[in-house]
């Protein structure tokens, strides 16, 4: 009852559940040997005609699970931990 009526409310929660899901699959993955990567870069809208994805569906994420076969490109622009992991207040 908490969510009924509150459409923001449950794409939100949509939204988290479906992150948690993915770390897990993609934690999975890792202990049987396989590597993974969400994808960014792809048209949602485009993907849900493609798979005929029902109007009261969304796409949260998709994401890869496979070996790799060269190291990742660097990523830059991450910040320090102590940037973004705050302790007792903000």
């Amino acid at each position: 009852m908490f969510y009924e009526g509150k459409e923001q409310l449950q794409r939100d929660e949509a939204m988290r559940s479906c992150g948690i899901a993915a770390q897990t699959i993609m934690l999975a993955a890792k202990s049987m040997g396989y590597d993974s990567n969400p994808m960014i870069g792809f048209d949602p809208e485009k993907v849900a005609q493609l798979i005929n994805l029902p109007e009261d569906h969304v796409i949260s994420m998709m994401m890869v699970v496979g070996k790799q076969i060269k190291p990742a490109m660097p990523r830059g622009g991450q910040l320090p931990l102590d940037k973004i992991v705050f302790t007792d207040g903000f």
